[in-house]
């Protein structure tokens, strides 16, 4: 059998659940190539029908058993779908048994809720804090008495997408302030910064990683040369070093291990959304 598999997330709501779950559960097997889509929205026979359609296609068209990851609550959509010839893996089979006989109650197949605007309040307090981040985002607005937490970093770190990761995820109101050359040069943090220490989380980055990332965005400037990348993340770290702030290397870290990492060292409790 080819080592290449179609793998699909499908779900009757938005497949964003699913695929989290798929991801990691296709992260544990090395020496495949896994070739993934997202059928989101199957909440019909019809839709259903074109999904099977799809997926046997393209069993067909990569000689190979074609995965399908679902979290289809509809028996009757999930059946139609099985009949593809895929592998069906249903990421919540394995839990809703236990759940039922330990909650004495029968499960309430309700779709779209993992993603809905269920709660109102919550969905608002993220919106909220996502324009705090983008207002907040390398130091536009300086008025950090609302953030839960300020990253500090020299440019190009990773600051950006963990803070809206934050704010998307989290509803956490996520501040970055990106370290100057002038800030680089003092031995204590800049003053905008002070009033809010325990409220600080460094990043830093291999300057190899960051001379790549610079390349990328001005090929062949100052900025992007090794040196340049080299002194700043020196000098941040020293910063970070002298004045005991919790520090984290974005080098081979995904966005959502620094943001878990960075709300355990803050001892922020947010409830993913």
């Amino acid at each position: 059998m080819s080592s290449v598999r179609p793998v699909f997330y499908v779900s009757d709501g938005t497949g964003i659940t699913v695929e989290t779950i798929g991801h990691s559960l296709l992260t544990q097997f090395s020496g495949f190539s896994f070739i993934t889509d997202r059928i989101p929205f199957v909440d019909d026979i019809d839709k259903a029908s074109e999904a099977a359609e799809r997926i046997r296609e393209a069993g067909l068209r990569h000689d190979a058993r074609p995965i399908v990851i679902h979290s289809i609550v509809d028996p009757a959509i999930a059946h139609l779908l099985e009949s593809s010839g895929a592998l069906m893996l249903d990421v919540f089979a394995p839990f809703i048994n236990p759940m039922e006989v330990e909650l004495g109650a029968v499960r309430q197949s309700r779709v779209g809720q993992a993603h809905g605007i269920v709660n109102f309040e919550a969905y608002h307090r993220r919106i909220n804090a996502m324009n705090f981040a983008l207002s907040h985002d390398d130091g536009i607005a300086v008025n950090y008495d609302e953030a839960d937490l300020i990253l500090v970093a020299v440019s190009r770190a990773g600051k950006t997408p963990t803070c809206v990761y934050l704010a998307l995820h989290y509803g956490v109101k996520a501040a970055n302030y990106p370290l100057t050359d002038e800030d680089l040069h003092s031995d204590r943090l800049p003053p905008r910064l002070r009033a809010y220490r325990k409220k600080l989380f460094g990043l830093t980055i291999d300057p190899e990683r960051l001379c790549q990332i610079r390349q990328e965005r001005r090929p062949n400037s100052t900025y992007a040369k090794l040196e340049t990348c080299r002194r700043e993340v020196a000098a941040a770290e020293a910063m970070f070093t002298r004045e005991r702030l919790p520090t984290l290397s974005t080098t081979h870290t995904s966005i959502e291990e620094i943001a878990s990492k960075v709300m355990s060292t803050l001892g922020l409790q947010r409830e993913m959304f």
